[in-house]
């Protein structure tokens, strides 16, 4: 059978353009380990919605050990519970995020796990910066956000949101603990009558010395009346009539 030769231009044209596309294939494999995350509820103000993380591994030498996540501004480390993990696996909320680790996964294993956020915010998307260690130390930055649609090499998990649910709204903050009433004069239980104070011995001694004075004065007092009216009357008895 002869082969056209007005066909082999357009052989030669796909031979091309699925040699691009194995090229292209090549060129992105460095590229496609990534970390990625995905949203039971992806809609701005959704609320106890699961987040699912997965880190892929890049390390040939030691398995992954924790990963570090910085939350995007409107989610709380305290807004954030532990769903899913590998087996030992535990969070630790840090100031800006939260970390999720333990023993060390077999070499080559994806890590994934899930975290369950009380609100999403009001975002169009929400970026996760996220730091892989592996038990040899080498540590996987998965930081970048791109900014208009550039490409990035290290990419951050990004989430992108869809509109809010008619109605939604943020919840809010949590009720500051309620101080501990102090008990009113009604309610409060009656004290214990205060003891009566002893006596001061010397302040006894000393009242009990000034009585007794008093006492002498008034005697003395007495017998020198006496004695003056006794001696006026033997005076005029003893003038001469």
């Amino acid at each position: 059978m002869q082969i056209s030769h007005d066909h082999l231009p357009l052989r030669r044209l796909g031979l091309a353009a699925a040699g691009s596309m194995v090229l292209l294939g090549i060129a992105a494999g460095p590229a496609a380990a990534h970390a990625e995350v995905s949203a039971s509820d992806p809609r701005a103000l959704a609320e106890d919605v699961t987040l699912s993380f997965t880190s892929e591994a890049e390390s040939d030498a030691a398995g992954i050990t924790e990963l570090r996540v910085v939350l995007p501004q409107g989610i709380a480390p305290d807004a954030v519970t532990l769903k899913e993990a590998p087996e030992g696996w535990k969070l630790t909320v840090t100031p800006d995020g939260y970390s999720v680790g333990g023993a060390a996964l077999a070499t080559g294993t994806d890590a994934e796990y899930s975290i369950t956020v009380r609100q999403l915010p009001d975002a169009k998307s929400l970026a996760f910066k996220t730091l892989e260690t592996y038990g040899d130390g080498k540590v996987s930055r998965w930081i970048e956000v791109p900014a208009d649609g550039q490409k990035v090499d290290n990419p951050a998990p990004l989430l992108k949101l869809q509109p809010a649910a008619p109605g939604a709204k943020p919840i809010a903050p949590s009720p500051s603990p309620t101080p501990t009433p102090t008990p009113s004069a009604a309610t409060a239980e009656p004290s214990s009558p205060a003891p009566a104070a002893s006596p001061d011995p010397r302040k006894a001694n000393a009242e009990d010395s000034g009585s007794g004075n008093g006492v002498v004065v008034a005697v003395v007092a007495a017998v020198v009346v006496l004695g003056g009216a006794g001696a006026f009357r033997w005076t005029r008895r003893s003038r001469p009539s």
